[in-house]
């Protein structure tokens, strides 16, 4: 299973169509073409109306400390990087991040994070069992995106949250993950005493910080497949449905979180498996020398080694892969499953014993298949960036701070766009046409939201972005 990251907000906005407005007969020559150029624009929906409940979320998952050592919801999930955490990022932060707490603070200094494996390969520490033996019980794993949270925690068995699907305490609900968060990660001291080390939200924050992680990256699966332009990506997306193949979409249902129905007899039903992700030799984070435990997966206090299944529409901006960030490319990632760790493991003994045969793809296919990956990865970061620079062109409707955090997110998508799909060497043009979104959008950000050349600057990034996506998908879709 991948680590997964991105798609859009918010539904686009419309425009007038010409043909309403031209039977006004009076209307000048030139306005009538003008009216005429816009309609040859895609027609969109209007922005949903901000939603106050979101809106409090939004401010609390980036401002909110709840009376902690400074760490935000957002310190972890950066909007910039796709709500997770890269080691590349890391290194531009500077040295009072409060992701640095515990090289700061030395009430945190034991027990708290391992410094030099957060820097060097993003893990965080998490004590999933307990705080009893912060020396020698606990899990080091990725940050996992909040996108397309919608899609990708309902299970028939309860909700699924966090690497393992556990990650919440409580009830395991979208709404305790947030309590668990506060008390693991924003904590002054490792007593970990409410009301002294930290505050506990409380439910109307709960309910806000919810509506705001709902309402973030996809709010429905896509529909596979899809009409791809590229003849690698479109090969590679055969394989990945072909279920004598790749056989991917068993467990990635239109390559989200979900298992295929046709096969589990169940509709939107995010599981955990043991893929045998942990049983990799050499993995970076042992190489290192460092104290890193068995990770038991799912259960407490004695997991059953099974992890989370991530939708794969946002993975291949945001790894790296799998719940310890073991792998660093998308085309690695993909390759584990030709592996003996995967073949070996119950959850590749289950697909053999399924279809005969365990996954055997050679490189053009494996290098295929993760062109499919990233060729709809990008289409989420177009969608994404589109929806943002709706909210942008809007400052007086949704606020200026969220105009301006919405106008950074669309230029990061585009740069995320233009290094996904170069990274893989596919479909040139795109490129073009999204690193020419990302450019009018840095240029957007220089300017006042008031200023009207911002308001066209965002526009032609816009179309941009829309010609991006033609080249990717053909037009009719």
């Amino acid at each position: 299973m991948l680590k997964a990251g991105l798609a859009t907000d918010e539904p686009m906005m419309s425009g007038n169509t010409f043909g309403a407005v031209a039977k006004q007969a009076h209307l000048p020559v030139l306005l009538v073409l003008m009216l005429a150029l816009a309609a040859c624009q895609p027609v969109r929906d209007d922005p949903a109306p901000p939603d106050p409940l979101v809106a409090e979320g939004e401010r609390l998952f980036f401002e909110e400390t709840f009376d902690g050592n400074g760490r935000t919801c957002g310190t972890c999930h950066r909007a910039e990087e796709n709500f997770t955490l890269t080691p590349a990022f890391i290194a531009t932060l500077p040295p009072d991040d409060p992701l640095f707490v515990a090289e700061t603070n030395p009430d945190l200094g034991q027990g708290f994070e391992s410094p030099r494996l957060m820097r060097e390969l993003a893990l965080i520490v998490e004590n999933l069992d307990g705080f009893e033996d912060l020396g020698e019980r606990f899990t080091l794993r990725g940050i996992p995106h909040t996108l397309g949270l919608r899609t990708s925690v309902a299970a028939a068995s309860g909700p699924r949250l966090g690497w393992s699907g556990d990650g919440a305490p409580g009830d395991g609900s979208l709404r305790s993950f947030a309590t668990g968060a506060v008390i693991q990660h924003f904590t002054k001291t490792t007593a970990r005493i409410p009301g002294v080390d930290f505050r506990l939200p409380t439910a109307a924050e709960l309910d806000a910080l919810e509506a705001f992680q709902l309402s973030l990256g996809r709010q429905e699966e896509l529909g596979l497949p899809l009409p791809l332009r590229s003849f690698v990506a479109s090969r590679g997306q055969e394989i990945f449905l072909d279920p004598t193949l790749g056989k991917c979409n068993a467990c990635h249902f239109n390559a989200g979180a979900n298992v295929d129905p046709s096969i589990f007899g169940v509709s939107n039903d995010n599981r955990n498996f043991n893929t045998g992700v942990e049983n990799l030799p050499d993995q970076p984070a042992d190489l290192t020398g460092e104290l890193v435990p068995p990770d038991n997966g799912f259960g407490r206090p004695d997991g059953n080694g099974e992890f989370n299944t991530p939708s794969l529409v946002e993975a291949a901006d945001t790894g790296p892969f799998f719940h310890n960030n073991s792998v660093e490319t998308i085309e690695g990632a993909v390759a584990f499953y030709n592996g003996a760790a995967f073949n070996e493991s119950p959850a590749g003994q289950l697909l053999i014993s399924a279809t005969g045969s365990g996954i055997e793809l050679d490189a053009t296919q494996i290098v295929e298949v993760a062109a499919f990956l990233r060729v709809i990865n990008a289409l989420e970061n177009i969608r994404e960036g589109v929806a943002q620079l709706e909210i942008a062109l809007e400052p007086q409707r949704f606020g200026e701070r969220r105009a301006a955090r919405a106008l950074t997110r669309a230029v990061h998508e585009a740069e995320d766009g233009r290094i996904g799909l170069a990274g893989g060497g596919l479909v040139p043009v795109a490129v073009s046409y999204v690193d020419e979104a990302y450019g009018l959008a840095r240029q957007a950000q220089a300017l006042e939201s008031e200023d009207s050349e911002r308001q066209r600057l965002v526009r032609e990034a816009m179309a941009e972005l829309e010609s991006a996506r033609n080249e990717l998908v053909e037009e009719s879709t």
